[in-house]
């Protein structure tokens, strides 16, 4: 019989609750997180569970979790606002009644995160109910994914505990790279949300409009395009995985080769991003935790030498 994951039964039944997020809305996190220590495992959890509550008031406002206060309000904003307030709440009382946030509380403690990054995370939150577009890559990625994204890779330093502060930029560059990959995955379902994450100035160029739901040779130009400043991300990122000790190395390698793939089926499907989700096989990922197993969590990693030729099209150092 397993041990429990905390001996307080409430602490112990949220993070337990937080693993179950994670393992149905965030696979590769939950692969990833299998190859650290269970004290480390169940602190992954805990980050991507309170993320995921606050995106889902945000993208899917009917789902509703006893976790996230104020069921009977049916204005999304208003729910993130009771939500964001009831973490500072339990923040500031060392804990919360309910189990969920009582573990979040728990965990974010003990790592000593910086509270700096929850208020980032949260105001990028709100620029999903009040924005649908954004007009260049740089406003994208400094004025929504800095607190959706690079935050991310923030909170998760504590809990992977980097051998060298200069870990930092790179887990931002991993942020920044696993969202801008959903953003390319999922095109279709931001459509259905009304929401256009791909710079309007890059679909101008290109004179492409997503909600006309077409591959053309245009829009397809138009993917190799974003798919490339993506991949430029990963190659930024993957220096980061030698920082880390071991156990962290390989799931830190696990989730970036897990997600990379993503855009590989990105490009198979000829760029349709329409039709369906693309979504990487479990055997695919069995196949990547083993390779990262057997011959180590460098192997398989993008290049991090010279840029490509397309090497304009990537960000700029931050």
């Amino acid at each position: 019989m397993a041990r429990p994951l905390h001996p307080d039964p409430r602490l112990a039944a949220g993070y337990a609750r937080c693993a179950e997020l994670t393992r149905a809305h965030g696979t590769t996190y939950y692969w990833g997180a299998r190859l650290l220590p269970r004290e480390q495992r169940i602190d992954v959890y805990t980050v991507y569970a309170l993320c995921r509550l606050a995106d889902d008031i945000v993208d899917e406002p009917e789902r509703v979790d006893p976790a996230v206060p104020g069921h009977d309000e049916t204005d999304p904003a208003a729910r993130l606002r009771r939500f964001e307030q009831h973490f500072w709440d339990s923040i500031a009382a060392g804990g919360s009644d309910e189990p969920v946030m009582a573990a979040v509380v728990d965990s974010l403690q003990r790592r000593r995160t910086d509270p700096e990054c929850f208020d980032r995370f949260f105001r990028a939150m709100e620029l999903d109910l009040t924005r649908t577009t954004w007009a260049t890559w740089e406003e994208l990625r400094d004025g929504y994914m800095e607190g959706s994204a690079a935050v991310i890779g923030e909170m998760m330093l504590p809990v992977l505990q980097p051998l060298t502060p200069a870990a930092k930029e790179p887990a931002r560059a991993l942020g920044h790279a696993f969202q801008l990959t959903n953003f390319l995955r999922d095109v279709g379902e931001d459509l259905d949300r009304g929401r256009v994450y791909l710079p309007q100035e890059d679909l101008a160029r290109y004179g492409v409009d997503p909600a006309e739901r077409r591959v053309t040779p245009a829009w397809r130009s138009m993917m190799a395009e974003q798919v490339e400043r993506n991949r430029a991300l990963y190659r930024q990122a993957a220096p980061g995985v030698a920082m880390l000790p071991p156990p962290g190395a390989r799931c830190v390698a696990t989730a970036l080769r897990m997600y990379a793939r993503i855009l590989d089926l990105v490009e198979a499907a000829d760029y349709d991003v329409f039709s369906g989700r693309h979504r990487v096989r479990p055997r695919t990922k069995v196949a990547i935790l083993a390779d990262v197993l057997v011959r180590g969590p460098r192997r398989g990693l993008p290049p991090s030498g010279p840029p490509s030729p397309r090497a304009s099209l990537a960000p700029r150092n931050q």
